[in-house]
């Protein structure tokens, strides 16, 4: 995953000077939200037992510095240094969810591990089995079996129903040095800036976040997970107060899906568009820049069936603000894959809700995945036709059909001229490609040279390259 510079990951807490009044041995536990202010002692006996330590270990191939230097490697090629392997390993937290063991963490603290140990408060240790992980919204969901007798879980709350300003604690393990317990507020909301996973919706807090405690919990005054921990804004590697946690309305979406069927099912709209700026909210007849204008309508799809065209703008889902196309994405995504849910569109001035009946995203047309070989640009790609599954798995919009890289097999033409998985391919020599067939026909013509069109990240690429 690639993050930007001065975005770090990994969650700790934030220790904020924080004075308690003394307790006598008999002073009886805070019966109310104000008694709590004195002490969150009780809160947290409850709360700790259900976060987890994880350990996970990978081995990773190493050829020295040297030898990974571009520079040696033009001159010497591949085989200048001899690959080594190392064993890595890294440290995160977890929550229990459900008492036979189901935890939720976030995908970067066991990507690509190789075994996964989950640690309870009370020092038991136990192997951990992956049910899956999401990568798109950066969480795991893992499997421990510790016997019969159930183990602690934290409820669930609703991160819809928070304000900026509410108390929350966060618990991990920061640094490795064992659990701990942070205090902060609810600093912000809705935060979609944040380019750590592709769902950017985050709960931002003052509560510090450092390495360890990615995959923690972040608690309501009432002991109800309401975010797991997952990433701080830093310019020098450490907290400086600014963390971000995933809203626990998304995580229950992903951790149920996971749970179910091995992978998250997001529900499809079939629609998307681009922020109202402050530019265009008068000529869209809105009194403030606010909603996404629709430039985008799938044929067939929930928001064709239920009368959404382009040029509305979609300013609310189920009375909850829609602010830019990232906000419209977690909105929808939090829902089931069969709900009715409620958009407020905005056409020529006039408010209107309506009810769009979601679904899963179809597979069409197939995808047709196919491994291209023989003297062509994309030998050692492995390309498929675009449908909507597809686009919302790898995070394309507002594409009708197309023909995706899906993965590229390293040492081939493909990966030598700097093919990326998520390309698509729009011409060959001139040829418009809309299928899989349209690519392998046109790659069948013999000619001197190549040209490639390409679509990456919202420009085109040309390409001109030699047979030879």
């Amino acid at each position: 995953m690639r993050l930007p510079a001065r975005l770090a990951l990994g969650l700790t807490l934030i220790t904020l000077a924080f004075a308690a009044p003394a307790r006598s041995a008999d002073q009886p536990d805070p019966p109310s939200r104000e008694g709590i202010t004195l002490t969150f002692a009780p809160l947290v006996k409850k709360a700790a037992p259900a976060v987890v330590n994880i350990y996970a270990k990978r081995t990773v191939k190493t050829t020295g510095p040297v030898f990974e230097d571009p520079i040696f490697r033009h001159f010497f090629g591949e085989l200048g240094g001899i690959p080594r392997e190392r064993v890595q390993r890294s440290l995160g937290s977890g929550v229990i969810l459900r008492p036979d063991g189901l935890i939720v963490t976030n995908d970067h603290v066991i990507k690509d591990a190789e075994e996964i140990t989950v640690v309870l408060s009370d020092r038991r240790e136990f192997a951990a089995k992956l049910l899956g992980a999401d990568e798109r919204t950066d969480l795991a969901v893992l499997k421990i079996d510790a016997g019969a007798a159930p183990l602690a879980a934290l409820p669930t709350g609703d991160s819809d129903a928070l304000e900026v300003g509410d108390l929350v604690l966060a618990i991990g393990d920061p640094f490795g040095v064992g659990q701990t317990v942070t205090m902060g507020i609810v600093s912000a909301l809705a935060r979609t800036s944040i380019g750590v996973s592709d769902y950017r919706f985050f709960i931002q807090t003052d509560a510090a976040i450092n390495p360890g405690n990615s995959g923690g919990a972040l608690i309501d005054v009432k002991g109800r997970v309401v975010g797991i921990n997952s990433a701080i804004f830093t310019q020098s590697g450490g907290s400086v107060g600014i963390g971000f946690a995933i809203p626990i309305n998304m995580v229950k979406v992903v951790v149920a899906g996971i749970a179910s069927g091995g992978h998250a099912v997001r529900p499809w709209l079939g629609a998307g568009g681009q922020a109202v700026t402050a530019e265009s909210f008068q000529a869209l007849h809105l009194e403030r820049p606010v909603g996404v204008l629709v430039n985008s309508v799938r044929g067939s799809s929930p928001a064709e069936a239920a009368g959404i065209k382009v040029g509305d703008v979609i300013v609310a889902i189920d009375g909850h603000e829609v602010d830019d196309p990232e906000a419209l994405r977690y909105r929808i995504a939090t829902k089931a894959v069969d709900a009715i849910v409620r958009v407020t569109v905005s056409r020529l001035g006039h408010e209107s809700d309506i009810e769009v009946h979601l679904a899963a995203p179809p597979e069409t047309p197939p995808r047709q995945p196919t491994y291209i070989e023989g003297r062509v640009p994309f030998q050692g790609a492995t390309i498929a036709n675009l449908n909507p599954a597809l686009a919302e798995e790898i995070g394309i919009e507002g594409v009708e059909q197309g023909v995706i890289i899906v993965d590229i097999r390293p040492g081939t033409i493909a990966a030598r001229l700097d093919l990326h998985v998520g390309d698509r391919i729009i011409k060959l020599n001139g040829t418009s490609i809309k299928t899989v067939n349209d690519l392998i026909a046109a790659g069948k013509v013999k000619v001197d040279k190549w040209q490639v069109s390409l679509a990456r990240e919202g420009q085109v690429i040309n390409l001109t390259i030699g047979e030879n």
